[in-house]
């Protein structure tokens, strides 16, 4: 019986912990988010209203700096403060803040942004079940071996999410007209902001796929739609 404490102990964590992030994600967001109303925006967002064949596409800013978009468990879209400016200051055009929408729509159409919220308390579960398990053979490193294999999962999983939403926002724009045009000059104009930190992290350990990569995914995309066309 004893040998099988860390599981449920493991599992008891991982109900407990989705539950308490599910309701401190909703209270943030609740707290310090205003639904966007940007008449400049609108027409973008009307257009991949149209081609989702919904009345219209909510958005939200999600009042702190970092540029970044995101989907809550709930279904809803956010756009932070930091990303709308750069829109304002005319860093970002209306269609490349329209491909973060569609990239966030994405996540949310898939079942990304709930199936995450269980991955993360998943993974919390088992890095805790691992680091009792590896502890009691290999003191002192067992927590750093457990801790190292859970966010290769964790990266792995999360980089998987993103290139299916990437396709999933690349249709959607293509449908509504866009293109993925607007999306492969984001991505470039986001690369250039995070280069550094690319240069140092390992891409295996990445949340993120590589830019390049990710470009030379859409294009292949592209090209293959465009073939089907023809």
């Amino acid at each position: 019986m004893l040998k099988f404490t860390p599981i449920f102990l493991a599992l008891v964590y991982a109900f407990v912990l989705y539950h308490f992030s599910a309701w401190r994600t909703r209270a943030e967001l609740d707290a310090r988010s205003t639904e966007l109303a940007d008449p400049k925006l609108k027409g973008v967002t009307d257009r991949l209203a149209r081609a989702l064949d919904i009345d219209r596409v909510r958005v939200h800013i999600y009042e702190i700096d970092p540029v970044n978009g995101l989907a809550a468990p709930d279904g809803r879209i956010f756009i932070t403060r930091g990303f709308y400016r750069k829109f304002q200051q005319g860093e970002v055009s209306a269609e490349e803040m329209a491909s973060v929408i569609a990239h966030e729509l994405g996540h949310v159409a898939l079942g990304h942004s709930r199936r995450r919220m269980i991955d993360f308390s998943g993974q919390n579960a088992l890095r805790t079940a691992l680091a009792m398990v590896l502890s009691r053979f290999l003191p002192g490193v067992g927590v750093l071996i457990a801790n190292a294999l859970t966010t290769m999962l964790a990266a792995r999983l999360s980089r998987g999410d993103e290139y299916e939403a990437d396709a999933y926002a690349a249709a959607l724009l293509t449908k509504s007209g866009i293109g993925i045009g607007p999306q492969v000059s984001l991505f470039r104009k986001l690369d250039a902001l995070t280069q550094s930190r690319a240069g140092v992290m390992p891409a295996w350990l990445m949340s993120h796929p590589k830019t390049g990569d990710r470009i030379a995914a859409l294009e292949k995309l592209d090209a293959k739609w465009r073939g089907q066309l023809n």
